[in-house]
């Protein structure tokens, strides 16, 4: 799809339609405050379960680094801390993914979704039946999805318009339990201690989370044979 395409397909749809007409001037002006150009536009998204937080991060330049422009609040939760592991499970996936379907008729008002099951997910969770439809969108209802109010999808759904509009290629979307601040990260290890196979599936995921946290641009991710992910 040749970049500006996309914008013009997704404005097809009302509800796209009816979010422009409502969000678009306050974006504009949010992109502008942060020196940000929606024409150039390529974000990132970090999810945090425990605090129900989704950071978008944006740049304009490939040799920037990244800038927060906003968070939203998750409104309703499911689960518990780590990471999803079969269908039914009723978990908020862990790890590192992408936005993978943009959906304007969506039950849930807009939604956007996330590339669950990924290639470590696939390896290390229940290969019949790991789950699936994992999105970011509207209500404040979920099993396993992350929700956010109609209202709050509208704004961000934009902005991944804009960001594919604009030619980047993938949305970026990496889901923490929490941030792994020293004081988090010791109190998961303190609450979880006994559970090996959780606090090992953090230790794998948290410099991904560093990674971030120091050079605020994003780490090449893999997943080995053993399907533990792989930070360059």
């Amino acid at each position: 799809m040749q970049p500006g395409s996309f914008k013009n397909s997704q404005l097809q749809y009302s509800r796209v339609k009816e979010a422009y007409l409502s969000k678009e001037k306050a974006l504009l002006q949010l992109l502008a405050g942060k020196k940000l150009d929606a024409g150039s536009l390529n974000i990132f998204l970090r999810i945090f379960k425990s605090e129900k937080r989704i950071e978008v991060w944006a740049k304009s330049n490939p040799e920037s680094k990244y800038v927060l422009l906003t968070e939203y609040s998750i409104c309703s939760t499911s689960g518990s801390l780590g990471p999803k592991r079969r269908e039914g499970d009723g978990q908020m996936p862990e790890g590192f993914y992408r936005i993978n379907h943009f959906n304007p008729l969506s039950n849930f008002h807009l939604s956007l979704g996330i590339s669950y099951p990924n290639q470590s997910d696939r390896i290390l969770g229940y290969p019949a039946a790991p789950g699936g439809a994992i999105y970011i969108h509207g209500n404040c209802v979920t099993i396993g999805c992350f929700p956010i109010t109609d209202q709050m999808i509208e704004e961000l759904y934009i902005l991944a318009v804009e960001a594919m509009n604009s030619g980047q290629a993938s949305i970026p979307v990496h889901v923490f339990p929490c941030r792994f601040t020293d004081e988090n990260w010791k109190a998961l290890k303190q609450q979880y201690g006994s559970d090996k196979v959780r606090i090992s599936f953090w230790e794998n995921i948290k410099p991904g989370y560093d990674y971030f946290e120091k050079y605020k641009s994003l780490p090449d991710v893999s997943v080995n044979a053993a399907g533990l992910y792989i930070f360059r």
